[in-house]
């Protein structure tokens, strides 16, 4: 083996590879899918990341079918929006629980949230993951129907439609 500062024979390197690969033997079946490693969940939120909460996933819990394809084809109309670029999770997390809550109360029914792509070298961006686990939470999660990836036209992969549940008023007796 060459020391450290000598110039390698042409086809050294090919040599080297198979004196360090001749003990290693394929494995059998398919290729294993390699995965990223699991995002932690914000400290600040206490949320925890669970594997049917992570972007990209559907949920239409209480809705017909009707429905859930027109807020999937961004049909319905958009009556709020709120655009989290350039907020720390702790200031996005608020900000998200005010405007659902806020949109709730005025009566609106679809609103759209903007996370992001944030693509970078570590995978999605922090708000794009963080954001479908802050939705499941027990106060925002109540008042949400549907929650469905928006349409090119309305961010695609960085935005995602909240269709609200109706705000039941009292009755006067």
């Amino acid at each position: 083996m060459p020391k450290t500062g000598d110039m390698m024979p042409a086809g050294g390197e090919r040599l080297l590879w198979r004196e360090a690969m001749r003990d290693v033997k394929p494995l059998r079946g398919p290729a294993p899918a390699i995965l990223s490693p699991p995002h932690p969940a914000p400290a600040e939120t206490g949320c925890v990341v669970k594997p049917d909460q992570l972007p990209g996933l559907d949920r239409f819990a209480g809705i017909d079918r009707a429905s859930a394809e027109r807020l999937k084809r961004g049909l319905h109309p958009i009556e709020g929006r709120l655009d989290l670029h350039g907020m720390t999770q702790v200031e996005a997390h608020r900000a998200l629980a005010g405007f659902i809550h806020k949109s709730r109360d005025a009566g609106r029914r679809c609103v759209l949230v903007i996370t992001g792509r944030g693509f970078g070298p570590t995978g999605p961006g922090i708000l794009k993951l963080a954001v479908p686990r802050w939705l499941e939470e027990a106060g925002l999660r109540r008042h949400i129907l549907a929650v469905a990836p928006a349409q090119p036209r309305d961010g695609g992969a960085g935005a995602l439609y909240l269709l609200l549940r109706k705000l039941r008023r009292e009755r006067k007796a």
